[in-house]
């Protein structure tokens, strides 16, 4: 039986994930569960599944979420704040861990269960896109697995040799549904709201990556993830739009093969793969009916309609530590723009200012990155103030 840690538990990951494994109680059991502020959910879950330790990152919420215990038998350990998600992490008895914090926040906390050479579930993009080189140099020194919950790498993982030799690898080919504003009029962008950006017409998402998605920074980042994940260069991998989000990803080989990964875009299909591998087991996703879908679109995404997307990869060319300053002036951006401090379209201009502003360097280290992390986000914030109208 795998005893499984989830980091985020209470976001979408989380709970498809606690879906999944309620399916096979005879393969899994849950011996930690954490949430930032949602303590509701999590005590809920913790009822459910009897976690041994149950985290709430946000200290101020940790005497209200132990009050909800006072008439239970059960009893979890508590912890919080990151010392509480690293123990989360890094738990002897655990054997995998879902790393589903949303952004900077959930870096430390995988990275401590790379030291700790746990197999990592990886939803949490951000971790290598702030700190590629250092998480996969960590995780390779500890013998720590990384297996991919996004759905597009999870798919690649799926079309790579068994041997692993990325030299048998001509290109890798993610795609994108474009979002919900693959063909609205470029005229009409300056007003779209954020309820119209978190509307996605193929996932159910939380807000941040909801509105990552509708400017296509999601794969941008999950561009930088493919890079570092797969040790292949920027060039050798392409970006297509696909509207039906049916082909997750697809890798092509020298011989002029491509590999194609199919399936109906839900979040549980990655998920079980991921906590099975190598073994297979029903998600409680049906089987895609070929049929039923009939046709299927792809064409070349318009870097005009989506400037964040070349940002991505402009940062991808440069030093590491332009990933990391990319990811936090994006992270600032939209959280303005769902604060509707911003418009839609300025969420690009701050990333970009700030990707000018900031010098880039190697980095290889926790607090050199997070330094650089900081920094983008005072340079974002300042410019958002100074530069930007307010609605």
């Amino acid at each position: 039986m795998k005893k499984v840690s989830i980091l985020g538990a209470t976001g979408s990951v989380g709970v498809n994930t606690l879906d999944v494994i309620g399916r096979h109680p005879e393969l899994f059991s849950v011996v930690a569960l954490t949430t930032n502020q949602n303590i509701d959910l999590l005590y809920e879950q913790c009822i459910n599944f009897r976690p041994n330790l149950a985290v709430v990152a946000n200290e101020s919420l940790v005497d209200n979420f132990a009050a909800k215990f006072v008439n239970s038998q059960y009893k979890p350990e508590l912890a919080n704040g990151n010392d509480g998600l690293n123990l989360a992490a890094s738990l002897d008895e655990t054997d995998c861990v879902m790393a589903a914090i949303v952004g900077a926040a959930g870096l430390p906390a995988t990275l401590a269960a790379a030291k700790a050479g746990k197999n990592i579930l990886l939803a949490n993009k951000e971790a290598l896109v702030m700190s590629g080189d250092l998480m996969m140099k960590v995780a390779k020194q500890n013998n720590s697995q990384l297996l991919p919950i996004d759905s597009e790498h999870n798919a690649v993982f799926q079309c790579l040799p068994l041997s692993n030799d990325r030299c048998e690898i001509e290109k890798i080919i993610l795609t994108a549904s474009g979002g919900p504003f693959l063909t609205k009029a470029l005229a009409e962008f300056e007003n779209i709201t954020p309820e119209q950006a978190c509307a996605h017409p193929n996932w159910e998402m939380g807000k941040k990556i909801s509105v990552d998605s509708a400017t296509m920074m999601n794969k941008g980042l999950e561009l930088i993830e493919a890079c570092k994940l797969f040790d292949v260069n920027v060039k050798d991998v392409e970006i297509v739009i696909h509207p039906q989000s049916i082909v997750h990803s697809l890798v092509a080989y020298p011989d002029g093969s491509v590999l194609a990964h199919m399936g109906y875009p839900d979040m549980r299909v990655p998920i079980a793969h991921a906590l099975a591998w190598p073994q297979r087991i029903n998600s409680g996703v049906d089987i895609l009916n070929l049929t039923e879908i009939g046709a299927l679109e792809f064409s070349k995404p318009d870097h005009n309609r989506f400037p964040c997307l070349q940002l991505a990869y402009d940062a991808m060319s440069a030093e590491q530590s332009a990933t990391t300053v990319l990811n936090a002036a994006n992270e600032v951006a939209v959280s303005s723009f769902l604060d509707q401090q911003i418009r839609f379209t300025d969420i690009s201009s701050v990333i970009d200012a700030t990707l000018q502003d900031i010098e880039h360097v190697v980095v290889d280290e926790l607090n050199v990155i997070f330094e650089k992390d900081q920094q983008a986000r005072n340079y974002a914030r300042n410019y958002i103030r100074n530069s930007l109208v307010r609605h």
